[in-house]
């Protein structure tokens, strides 16, 4: 698509507010290697040729075609190590260029999405609303001063009510993603720089990645990153591939700051369940919705007010060529808040993974689509604050019920 039509990744580029000159240092170097691969096989055939010659030549002759096959080799020695350079090179260059993004998806920045649509209604109180910090602590459910006493700021133990609803939260998460023909998968948390680059993550948020130096292995953000990578170097048969993954997720949330890390909103270790398919990339557009409509339907047995947006090119992530998120209200803040996201990647992740299926043409990149169906945290969050109640006690939805004892309500300590 490079090759054919630049102009394309130029307006993607333009779209996300990125570098367009990019795009043409990535041709410039995918020239300069198809021109180095070019060069190194011709000189290959020479030499195999004066290889030839040295046995037929006669006694006269040989030393100079010894001597010209010498040169040769020589010459084939250069030409390959300029070739390694060029390919080194040429990743180096297609590793900067982020997914192309689809048509339709809003130009700008964080601030240009598009409003798809609102889901439930925006709740109202006859009383001063509490912070789920301060709900929770009264509920023995959240201890952030502990959690900072023991692994520092933005930690916290979830307790009590606390611990039993994050595992209500991923059972019922589990049991909706396995009755719609997710594969449960418990994910490991620690991958191999390929994998994180394979997926996108070590690029413009690589400072966000934790890294464990002396083992040259990376602390996932997200089980997208493992689950991506479990068919790498793969070719796949009878598409789509779908799992549903639990792990626990780490993030430096460098920069962060103001109400959001206060509590559990915004944290350096939280758990999720992530959703991930892989499919024919015809069939990616399709795919993507029904992730969206997954997560539509685990927030509406949640009882919570809700908005899907579209997210505007220059806030996608260098992997998505179009995303989604799922906002619920946080009465706190009287804003909305990011709970669920889902993704189309195209080919994007499964190109670098070496991922692929056998299409109508022979052996093709798949394409790979994740969603999140509950980020626990934030989900706890915006939980105790909405189904609060004036007497400090929280409404438990039905859907949670069956794993906290058949709890309608939590009540204060």
């Amino acid at each position: 698509m490079l090759r054919s039509d630049p102009d394309r990744v130029r307006a993607s580029q333009v779209a996300r507010g990125d570098d367009p000159a990019l795009v043409d240092a990535l041709l410039a170097a995918d020239d300069e290697r198809r021109a180095a691969v070019t060069r190194a096989d011709e000189l290959r055939r020479q030499q195999k040729e004066a290889s030839q010659a040295v046995k037929s030549a006669s006694k006269e002759d040989r030393p100079a075609v010894l001597e010209r096959a010498k040169e040769l080799a020589a010459a084939v020695k250069q030409a390959e190590a300029a070739q390694t350079e060029a390919d080194a090179a040429l990743r180096t260059a297609h590793l900067a260029v982020p997914n192309v993004v689809l048509d339709g998806v809003p130009p700008g920045g964080e601030q240009d999405y598009r409003v798809v649509t609102y889901v439930g209604d925006v709740p109202t109180y006859d009383f001063e609303v509490k912070d789920h910090l301060d709900l929770g602590t009264a509920l023995g459910a959240i201890d952030t001063e502990r959690g900072a006493k023991v692994s520092g700021s933005r930690f916290a133990f979830l307790t009590g009510w606390g611990a039993l609803m994050e595992l209500a939260l991923v059972n019922l998460a589990i049991g909706q993603a396995v009755e719609a023909g997710f594969n449960p998968v418990i994910a490991p948390a620690l991958v191999r720089p390929e994998a994180m680059e394979g997926t996108g993550f070590l690029g413009a948020h690589a400072s966000e990645v934790y890294k464990l130096e002396s083992d040259d292995l990376y602390l996932v953000g997200t089980s997208e990153v493992p689950l991506a990578a479990f068919h790498s170097g793969e070719v796949l048969d009878e598409l789509p591939y779908r799992y549903a993954g639990f792990s626990s997720c780490f993030r430096r949330e460098a920069g962060s700051h103001g109400k959001d890390t206060r509590g559990i909103i915004r944290v350096h270790q939280f758990d999720k369940v992530e959703m991930f398919s892989y499919v024919d990339p015809s069939d990616a557009a399709a795919e993507h919705e029904r992730l969206l409509a997954h997560e539509i339907a685990f927030l509406t047995a949640l009882e919570l007010p809700f908005r899907v947006i579209e997210v505007a090119a220059g806030d996608l992530g260098s992997s998505a060529a179009r995303k989604y998120d799922c906002e619920a209200w946080l009465p706190s803040q009287q804003r909305w808040l990011e709970l669920t996201s889902t993704s189309n990647c195209t080919d994007f992740q499964a190109r670098r993974l070496g991922v692929r299926f056998r299409g109508e043409d022979g052996l093709a990149p798949v394409a790979t689509l994740n969603g999140t169906l509950c980020a626990v945290g934030r989900t706890i969050a915006v939980l105790l604050e909405v189904h609060q109640r004036a007497d400090g006690s929280v409404h438990v939805p039905e859907a949670l019920r069956p794993w906290l004892a058949g709890r309608k309500e939590l009540l204060p300590l």
